[in-house]
């Protein structure tokens, strides 16, 4: 069995509701944060992890997510034809090099769970990440993932990127209970999909960061639909520790919900303050118009 993480699997067939119209034929992942839409950042988090195989659970009408991956033959060529080449690099490094994208298609919505699922024949026996676009993880460093990968070469464990959120909002994650390891891991000891706030055992949720050992199939199979009717990651994992340890791991950066409209409009605010191009006219439109 390989024993790194070379693998990352893109679960990109949700419907985006929470953004129509915008979502109606556009992609909730294709969504823009100033000049690049989420699926790249999560695409660029996980290359600078050493991911070199991305693959993407996909649904109907999810087209622009391959075609934004792929090699614009016709733009390329007109962009190098019209000097613009900082433009044409642009275009070319969307994808690096040596980097592979697999698309397999999630014929039914039937949750997260069944999602990671459908990427078995792809990911094999080996540990795997899994990045759900719509968390978009800031932390100017490392990235969130090439941490977590950092921590898997240590315990070689499972381990679910976490961070403290309002005990009021427990109901909208998956919430841990666990027990002390080192600065920022801890090992799990439960986990309960969205718990009430009085039923909460922490305020420790999971966001959509994940590594995963290839044990987790067999419990995905296993598993019989949970909240809302669907397959849970949740519920597999928690099978999952029967069997193995699993770490959560409190990242370094600041986590923006792009899956809320609110979340999305803080994501492009604060990014365009460290935008290379934007920040200094940016900074000082958002100043006038606090006055």
């Amino acid at each position: 069995m390989i024993d790194r993480i070379r693998k990352a699997v893109f679960p990109v067939a949700g419907l985006g509701t929470r953004f129509l119209p915008a979502t109606k034929a556009n992609p909730k992942e294709m969504l823009p944060v100033v000049d690049k839409p989420l699926i790249q950042y999560a695409a660029e988090e996980a290359v600078a992890a050493g991911i070199e195989v991305l693959i993407f659970i996909t649904g109907r009408n999810k087209r622009s997510i391959p075609d934004h991956f792929d090699k614009a033959y016709e733009l390329e060529a007109e962009l190098e034809k019209s000097g613009k080449d900082e433009q044409l690099k642009i275009v070319k490094e969307i994808l690096p090099s040596g980097v592979t994208c697999v698309y397999i298609r999630q014929s039914e919505a039937l949750g997260l769970g069944h999602a990671v699922g459908c990427a078995e024949s792809v990911v094999g026996d080996e540990p795997f990440a899994v990045i759900l676009a719509d968390d978009l993880v800031n932390d100017g460093k490392r990235g969130c993932l090439k941490q977590m990968v950092d921590q898997y070469a240590e315990v070689r464990s499972s381990i679910l990127g976490v961070e403290r959120v309002a005990p009021e909002h427990t109901d909208r994650y998956g919430i841990v209970s666990t027990e002390a390891y080192e600065d920022r891991m801890e090992k799990v000891t439960a986990i309960v999909e969205k718990p009430k706030p009085e039923e909460a055992p922490s305020n420790l949720g999971v966001v959509g960061r994940y590594i995963l050992t290839p044990r987790i199939f067999e419990q995905i199979k296993q598993v019989k639909p949970g909240s809302g009717g669907e397959i849970q990651l949740t519920d597999a994992i928690a099978d999952l520790m029967a069997y193995e340890s699993v770490f959560a791991y409190e990242f370094e950066g600041v986590r923006y919900d792009c899956g809320d409209k609110l979340g999305y409009l803080k994501a492009t605010v604060e990014l365009a303050m460290e935008h290379e191009d934007l920040k200094d006219g940016f900074t000082e439109y958002l100043k006038q118009l606090q006055l």
